[in-house]
C-alpha cells in the first residue's frame, strides 16, 4: 500500500482541475484514472459531435484552449487532445488505466482507494468520477418486448445506422437535441417524448444566469437528495443542434406514454405509435458505487454535500457530483475541493514519519 497525502479519483475536467489547484496549493496528488487515454467521458463522444456542436466547453485552469480549432472535427479528437497537452504542461502524473473498485476507511483517519493495480492510503481523496459510466434507462412497462433495438445516447454514434428507420428519441437535454438534428430527415420517422414540455432559453445566458443555475442543484445536494442535471434547471438555449432540429421539423415534443409493445409505444388515452428504434437520451447517473463502503448515503437517496465536502466524511471531496457534473460547474468545483482539502490537512497535523 502506497501513502500519499491527496488521492484524485478521475482525470476528467473536474478532476483535472482539482488537480490543478492542488498543485497551486502545495500538494502533489496522486492523480488516478480509469480511461487508457487522457480526455474524460469525451473520449467516448459520438464521432458526430463535432466542435460546432458541443453544447458546452470551457477552458481548464491555467492552460487555455488553442484558438480557430475547425469546427468540423469531432469533439472526441480535440478535447482529449487538449486534456493530452494540458496534463503534459502541468506535469501531472496520471496514473491509467486504473479502475477504483472501493474506497474504505484506514487507520489514522485515511481512506484507503482499493483499485485492481493496488492501494493508496491518503489523507484526503477528491473524488471526480462523472457520470459518463452510468447511463441511466428509465423503466417502463413493455420495454423488454420490444421487437426493435433499443440504445442509450452512450452508444450513439451517429445518424447513418438509423437510416429508413422509425425512430423515437426520449429525453429532453441536449443530448436529445444532438440526436433528433442529426437524425431527422435521415430515419423514416422521428418522435420526440418527454416526461415534462421543455423550455427553450433565448437569452445569451451569462455568468450570472450559470452561477443561479448551479446554485439550484447545490441546494438538493446540500440536503441529501439525488442532484437534478443543471439543464433541468436552466432549459435549452439556442444552440447549433436545436437550430438544426427546429429546422428539421423534429422538435414537435409528444408527452411520455407509460406502455412500450412490441411494435411501438401506447399512451394512456390508447393512441399507438410505431417504431422500430427507441433512443433513451435521459442522461446519467453518478459513478459513486466504490464509495460505498464509506455509508455515505442518506435516505434521500443522495450524498449530504456542503460545497464539495462529504457532510459524513470530510476527508472526501465529490466534484462532478450534482451542480459540477455539467461543464458550468466543474472548474470552480475543483478550486473549492482543493482549498478544503487544505483547510481539512491543516486542521489535522499528518503524524510524525516513523
Amino acid at each position: 500500500m502506497e501513502e500519499t497525502e491527496v488521492v484524485v479519483i478521475g482525470a476528467g475536467q473536474a478532476g483535472l482541475s482539482s488537480a490543478y489547484f492542488l498543485r497551486r496549493f502545495g500538494f502533489e496528488p496522486v492523480v488516478l484514472d480509469a480511461a487508457d487515454g487522457a480526455g474524460g467521458a469525451w473520449r467516448h463522444r459520438s464521432p458526430s459531435l463535432t466542435m460546432d456542436k458541443v453544447h458546452g466547453i470551457f477552458d481548464l485552469p491555467g492552460v487555455a484552449r488553442v484558438p480557430g480549432v475547425d469546427g468540423r472535427r469531432p469533439a472526441a479528437e480535440v478535447v482529449p487532445a487538449y486534456y493530452a497537452a494540458y496534463e503534459e504542461e502541468l506535469g501531472l502524473d496520471v496514473v491509467r488505466p486504473v479502475r477504483v473498485d472501493s474506497v474504505r476507511h484506514g487507520a489514522d483517519g485515511r481512506l484507503v482507494v482499493g483499485t485492481g493495480s493496488g492501494e493508496w492510503s491518503a489523507r484526503a481523496v477528491i473524488n471526480a468520477t462523472g457520470t459518463w459510466t452510468r447511463p441511466y434507462w428509465p423503466y417502463y412497462p413493455g420495454a423488454p418486448d420490444f421487437a426493435g433495438r433499443r440504445l442509450h445516447y452512450a452508444g450513439y454514434r451517429g445518424p447513418e445506422e438509423f437510416e429508413g428507420r422509425r425512430v423515437i428519441v426520449v429525453g429532453g437535454g441536449a443530448s436529445a437535441m444532438h440526436v433528433l438534428s442529426e437524425i431527422a430527415g435521415v430515419a423514416a420517422a422521428t418522435a420526440w417524448v418527454t416526461r415534462r414540455p421543455p423550455v427553450f432559453r433565448d437569452d445569451d445566458f451569462g455568468e450570472d444566469a450559470r452561477r443561479a443555475a448551479v446554485a439550484l442543484v447545490e441546494e438538493r445536494v446540500r440536503a441529501g437528495l439525488p442532484p437534478q442535471s443543471v439543464v433541468s434547471v436552466t432549459g435549452l438555449g439556442y444552440s447549433t443542434v436545436v437550430r438544426e432540429a427546429l429546422a428539421k421539423g423534429a422538435l414537435e415534443r409528444l408527452p411520455m406514454f407509460d406502455r412500450v409493445t412490441a411494435d411501438g409505444v401506447t399512451w394512456p388515452d390508447g393512441r399507438h405509435l410505431e417504431a422500430d428504434t427507441i433512443i433513451w437520451a435521459t442522461g446519467f447517473r453518478s459513478a459513486l458505487d466504490h464509495l460505498a463502503p464509506l455509508r455515505l448515503r442518506e435516505p434521500g437517496g443522495g450524498i449530504q454535500v456542503d460545497g464539495t465536502q462529504a457532510v459524513k466524511e470530510p476527508a472526501l471531496q465529490l466534484v462532478g457530483y450534482g451542480p459540477s457534473a455539467s461543464t458550468i460547474g466543474a472548474n470552480r468545483a475543483g478550486r473549492t475541493a482543493a482549498r478544503n482539502v487544505r483547510g481539512y490537512l491543516a486542521s489535522r497535523p499528518a503524524r510524525p514519519a516513523a
